[in-house]
């Protein structure tokens, strides 16, 4: 990975296709009908979950021209004018998480630490540092 890109941790998604192949080989193994549907619905989110943070890697990539976001349809690229970075705060359920906020008129990308790999306030510093 670039220094200034960001993307989900990779022992995070291996340790996703882990679960998935387990759950796959538990949906095998298995012979009740409600069971088999239970299984095959964690099989599918596990895939799924896996394979978007293998697939969107480089979540977020930023340079001298401005910053990539990654998205399973393709990538965004957004020169810095058009950029406000800033992070925010949110609670919920009594615990307080930092989002990464990219204000791309017209888009508002939010993302967070897992998507991120790293602290949303680390990389905030980082792309003010490579802002223009």
């Amino acid at each position: 990975m670039e220094p200034n890109s960001w993307a989900p941790a990779k022992g995070l998604v291996a340790c996703g296709w882990a679960l998935a192949a387990a759950a796959a080989a538990w949906f095998a193994l298995t012979d009740a009908a409600t069971d088999r549907l239970f299984v095959g619905v964690l099989v599918l989110a596990l895939v799924a979950a896996a394979a978007h943070g293998s697939f969107v890697r480089p979540r977020l990539a930023a340079d001298s021209t401005g910053l990539t976001v990654r998205t399973l349809t393709g990538s965004k690229h957004f020169d810095w004018p058009q950029v406000t970075v800033r992070v925010r705060e949110h609670r919920r359920l009594g615990r307080t998480n930092a989002g990464l906020e990219l204000d791309a008129d017209p888009q508002l990308i939010v993302l967070g630490r897992l998507e991120l790999g790293a602290d949303p306030y680390e990389v905030a510093f980082r792309l003010h540092d490579l802002q223009p």
